[in-house]
């Protein structure tokens, strides 16, 4: 009699697997991320980042399943995002064992067109320093928020990744502003601009100024979007 074969699922069953998002924006407020309101249990009314299931018959990757997510609830097609970590544990979802692999994407703020449906009732912006935005959102995306912020801020020192907070045209104040912004302190202009200039990530464009009260400023863009270089030392 030949014995008929288990279920590999039911040997081994299936966790609960999602791709979640920090994204983030820098405003005149300061550092910001995009939450959505749960209008579903679990945590139902509470505030958490934006995620998505994979799509096993869609999605040939996991970064494949992050841009798309991206796409879905930004509207933004191609900005920088580079994963973050993996959270798993049998708490984190009360429905049961689960996952999150989390991407963190750095965007300009009036590049979204936040989007409502399905189990979100609201999007908005919330800021970094705001206490209850990190304390307060649903399963564990206060410590994944977490770490995302402490890997955006800790590649400021040493990488150009603050780059990719800018629009796609930008002068190199604009840039410096926002190194300083992220780092919370003042940076020498003629130093910065060195630093900038040899790691040779971005160029000029032709005949592009951004013209205001003062003389106008060279536009510059980035040589290879959404690449990012590192210094030898830190800023």
């Amino acid at each position: 009699m030949v014995e008929a074969m288990s279920n590999p699922e039911d040997i081994h069953p299936r966790p609960i697997v999602s791709v979640d998002l920090a994204i983030f924006a820098l405003t005149q407020d300061g550092l910001e991320v995009l939450l959505t309101k749960r209008g579903a249990e679990p945590f139902v009314g509470s505030w958490a980042l934006p995620g998505g299931w994979i799509h096993v018959d869609e999605d040939r990757d996991l970064e494949t399943a992050a841009q798309r997510v991206l796409t879905d609830k930004t509207g933004v097609a191609t900005p920088y995002f580079e994963q973050v970590g993996v959270f798993g544990n049998t708490t984190r979802d009360p429905r049961g064992w689960s996952l999150s692999v989390t991407y963190m994407a750095l965007i300009t703020q009036n590049a979204v067109i936040p989007t409502q449906g399905g189990n979100v009732t609201d999007v908005a912006w919330h800021s970094i320093s705001d206490e209850a935005t990190m304390a307060s959102l649903a399963f564990d995306h206060t410590a994944i928020l977490k770490a995302a912020v402490t890997r955006l801020r800790n590649k400021v020192e040493y990488t150009t990744l603050p780059v990719h907070l800018l629009p796609e045209a930008f002068t190199l104040s604009e840039l410096q502003t926002v190194y300083e912004r992220l780092l919370g302190r003042v940076l020498d202009k003629s130093a910065f601009r060195k630093r900038m200039a040899e790691v040779d990530f971005i160029e000029p464009l032709a005949g592009k100024m951004r013209r205001g009260s003062n003389r106008p400023a060279q536009l510059y863009q980035l040589k290879q979007a959404r690449s990012t270089a590192f210094f030898d030392r830190t800023i």
